[in-house]
């Protein structure tokens, strides 16, 4: 491993694409904390805690504190996410994208320039929102905007949307110039961020307050290495379709006749159904932010928001129930059984056992419906762990005939208010640092491999010139 490590300071390319990615992460680490113009910063980082259930929460987990403290990046890279999603979904109905998305790297260029155009776009419209909202809110009879008005409106809107495009443009150039997966990074680099404070909150109620005893510390901590060692087995799950090639007579070679197969990944949605749903569940509560509590829409969002409190029942088996229904949604969105089975058939191959044309779609078809079952059982798993460690299940709020008073007589206060716990790394963040985390290090060890270094996991599936021979 130290080797390995050393390794990375003996190739001039890597070092440079290393220090680049750390030095454009510093860079947006930097503008988290520049605020924008117009904001009251020390009250509005008070009043913000009453956005943690909305929308609003859910962004600045992913900006890094960047919305909880107004800063210029306070909308991060989640613009530019939203326009990816929204075009691959435009992508299935409309005939010229899908027509780009065939056409190789040309057709990428053009999508990704679609892409930026979407995100200024979206960007000033979020800016817009959050400034609207912001003149409407108060904390303490002490308002949020020193000076409200259009003048601050445009000010909000030109900051945030110029913020969020400096940041795409530090996330493409890390991609392109430094280690890769720019915007994948950002994000992780946003979460992480947040460990020191969670360390610093566990270790408050276990030695200062003392809440918490040394063992449950110690559950906590056994607890939290599992789930994650059960996220690396399942992300790294896939299933395997052989697949076999007929010999062909190319000139005057004879090609083909191999064997190989077609890996499907048990998660390949990775995150998005997560954030799908929770976007979907917390946005009556955002709209509550422009309408106020007061008048008829007002009355509505709150019953909304009352029956489906977080940690209530209702609330758990409707995000369980989203997050199921997004996982296939998504996966029907950036995968087509057609065009492997066609791409399949156009290389001489086949599966053994299945017609080619049709039969293949069908049997990728039912294979990808069965492991996405379990991945999205397994994504629910993973969401609903912080809101049990935290907020508990509050089965004792279900009526009476449905139970209860039993649960609330029966049930530990453990299980029905939760153990106070922030699970820090939990659902999609959870998820999130997992995977770029394994991401980076493949990418890393496959620049070592390439330049005939050992990679880190000498074990791995890639292994160095070096490696072989020894």
């Amino acid at each position: 491993m130290f080797d390995s490590l050393k390794s990375l300071t003996e190739i001039p390319d890597l070092r440079k694409r290393i220090l680049f990615t750390l030095m454009m992460l510093a860079v947006y680490r930097l503008g988290s904390f520049i605020p924008t113009p117009g904001i009251n910063a020390a009250v509005f980082e008070q009043a913000f805690s009453q956005y943690g259930g909305t929308l609003l929460g859910l962004l600045s987990m992913f900006s890094g504190g960047s919305l909880a403290r107004m800063a210029v990046f306070a909308l991060g890279i989640m613009p530019y996410i939203t326009a990816q999603i929204i075009l691959q979904l435009l992508g299935v109905v409309s005939p010229t994208l899908e027509k780009l998305q065939k056409e190789g790297e040309m057709g990428q260029r053009k999508i990704t320039e679609y892409t930026r155009y979407l995100t200024v776009g979206l960007s000033a419209f979020q800016g817009f929102g959050i400034a609207v909202a912001l003149q409407r809110q108060s904390s303490a009879s002490m308002p949020l905007v020193l000076h409200p008005g259009a003048g601050f409106i445009f000010t909000v809107v030109v900051t945030l949307t110029a913020g969020a495009v400096f940041v795409m443009w530090i996330g493409e150039q890390i991609t392109a110039r430094g280690i890769g997966n720019g915007m994948s990074l950002l994000i992780f680099a946003s979460i992480v961020v947040g460990l020191p404070q969670g360390v610093a909150g566990v270790w408050n109620k276990v030695f200062v307050t003392r809440v918490w005893s040394f063992p449950m510390l110690l559950l906590l901590l056994a607890f939290m290495l599992v789930v994650v060692g059960f996220i690396v087995v399942v992300e790294r799950g896939e299933r395997r379709i052989p697949i076999q090639y007929a010999k062909r007579i190319v000139g005057r070679k004879v090609v083909g006749g191999v064997s190989t197969h077609l890996p499907l990944k048990v998660n390949s949605g990775g995150v998005m159904a997560i954030i799908f749903a929770v976007s979907l569940l917390t946005f009556p509560q955002t709209i509550g932010l422009f309408t106020g509590k007061h008048g008829p829409i007002g009355r509505v969002i709150n019953d909304f928001t009352r029956l489906f409190g977080w940690a209530e029942p209702l609330y758990t088996l409707t995000y369980v129930a989203l997050i199921i229904f997004f996982a296939h949604f998504y996966l029907s969105i950036i995968y087509n059984p057609d065009d492997v089975a066609d791409n399949i058939r156009k290389q001489g191959g086949f599966i053994p056992g299945i017609r080619p044309g049709r039969p293949t779609a069908d049997h990728v078809d039912d294979v990808l419906t069965k492991i996405t079952w379990v991945g999205a059982i397994y994504l629910a798993i993973i969401a609903i762990i912080p809101d049990f460690m935290l907020a508990g299940t509050r089965l004792n709020d279900l009526p009476v005939w449905l139970g209860g008073r039993w649960f609330d007589s029966h049930m530990p206060g453990w299980m029905l208010h939760g153990l106070n716990v922030n699970f820090y790394f939990g659902g999609a963040s959870l998820l999130i640092v997992v995977g770029v985390a394994m991401d980076t290090v493949q990418q890393v060890e496959a620049q070592l491999v390439m330049r005939h270094y050992d990679g880190f996991l000498k074990k791995g599936r890639i292994r160095g010139r070096r490696a072989a021979s020894s």
